[in-house]
């Protein structure tokens, strides 16, 4: 076999493998985008009627109130951290904050109380912090 051979089979091995990866990047983008949507229309749904002021009626604004509603599982609300981060808004930043205490357990029930890790990245992303993936799917969201 010759070199000219192999570097061409090396070549289309790292070819292939960058085109899985890319592949793979985008699939999870789009995933992380659609749950982060679906995350927003429910909390807007629940909200539109209720809570929120008229004309507030926006992504943002419905998970906070979803964060802020006691009534609401720790689940659903750990969700709504998630997502507020996936948003990266800063108008987010004070109800972030507000449920952040900075002591980070090792493990921490999701249904049994408000995470801390979660909150950590989220006020990280809403206060300027690279979110490589947001720019698949964040486009056209209120």
């Amino acid at each position: 076999m010759k070199i000219k051979d192999i570097k061409e089979k090396l070549f289309y091995l790292f070819a292939v493998g960058v085109s899985i990866f890319l592949l793979f990047f985008f699939v999870t983008n789009v995933w992380i985008g659609h749950e982060a949507k679906r995350l927003c229309q429910e909390a807007k749904w629940e909200y539109q009627k209720t809570d929120l002021p008229a004309g507030k009626a926006g992504c943002v604004e419905a998970l906070v109130a979803t964060l802020d509603d006691e009534n609401q599982g720790y689940r659903t609300r750990n969700h709504a951290i998630w997502a507020l981060g996936q948003f990266g808004d800063s108008r987010a930043l004070p109800t972030l904050q507000k449920y952040y205490t900075g002591n980070i357990p090792n493990r921490e029930p999701l249904d049994g109380t408000i995470s801390q890790y979660e909150p950590k990245k989220a006020i990280n992303l809403a206060d300027g912090g690279l979110n490589i993936t947001a720019w698949v799917w964040r486009w056209g969201i209120k």
